[in-house]
């Protein structure tokens, strides 16, 4: 019998491919490093930390100006629209009790009606009072112009326009005596009250009745307009002086002013 046999290759006559594996198996074994379980590499905390704070911070700032902003919005609703925001033109009608001390002490109460209208924006006041139920008094359309400090009175008995300065001690302003009326038609303040009186004497005749303002030309136009002069010293009033002069009851504050008018002698 023949036998055959298969002789193995050299280790250098392998091929070149098998060499190539061989090495390359070797070589990933060595490089490579096995971690044993739970010796996982650390997450970086510190700087996640950081993070978390400053969003708290963000969070925290962005609602204190949100309630900053809250609290002015709040501000400028309560001014702009329920204090500013009055009306252009209020109108009112007006009666208030009073004891006449002056002249009639022991008559008890009397009664002053008057209409009334305020003018917010344009800052001045319109009042007319009517023919009073009782007598000595003239009927009369009075204009307070805050803005030019100038009262007019029109006594329309005479027909004839008085000017002077705005007494602001006895006139309010626009806006308080619209606060005040409203009060008292909500029965705030009770209508009653007191009177006093103020003296004037008519001193030049007015020619340019531009330099009056808008307000008191259009009271007065067409009609003899004078200066009038504060008495500096209040004095009785002779009966010869009395002929000559004319009262105007009106109101513009928490009492009754009558305001007396008399030729210059």
């Amino acid at each position: 019998m023949v036998k055959i046999g298969v002789q193995q290759p050299p280790a250098a006559l392998k091929p070149e491919k098998e060499k190539e594996k061989e090495k390359a198996g070797g070589d990933g074994a060595a490089g490579t490093v096995l971690l044993p379980p739970g010796a996982e590499e650390p997450a970086p905390t510190v700087q996640g930390r950081r993070s978390s704070l400053s969003g708290v911070c963000y969070l925290t700032m962005g609602l204190l100006v949100l309630l900053l902003g809250l609290v002015f919005a709040s501000m400028y609703v309560y001014r702009y629209f329920f204090i500013t925001q009055l009306p252009r033109e209020s109108v009112f009608h007006c009666g208030v009790l009073y004891e006449d001390s002056l002249y009639s002490p022991f008559k008890g109460q009397l009664e002053l009606h008057e209409d009334v209208k305020i003018y917010i924006e344009e800052n001045y006041e319109q009042i007319n009072v009517p023919v009073p139920q009782f007598g000595g008094s003239d009927p009369a359309d009075i204009i307070h112009d805050f803005q030019r400090g100038l009262t007019a009175y029109h006594d329309i008995t005479l027909d004839k326009c008085y000017v002077i300065e705005l007494n602001t001690t006895i006139v309010m302003p626009p806006r308080n005596l619209w606060e005040l009326l409203v009060n008292v038609k909500k029965g705030t303040y009770l209508p009653q009250t007191y009177i006093i009186q103020e003296e004037m004497i008519a001193t030049e005749h007015v020619s340019d009745m531009e330099q009056l303002g808008s307000f008191i030309y259009h009271l007065c136009s067409g009609k003899e307009t004078y200066r009038l002069k504060r008495r500096s010293a209040r004095r009785r009033i002779s009966r010869r002086e009395a002929g000559n002069c004319h009262h105007i009851r009106h109101f513009e504050n928490t009492f009754v002013v009558e305001t007396v008018i008399c030729k210059k002698s």
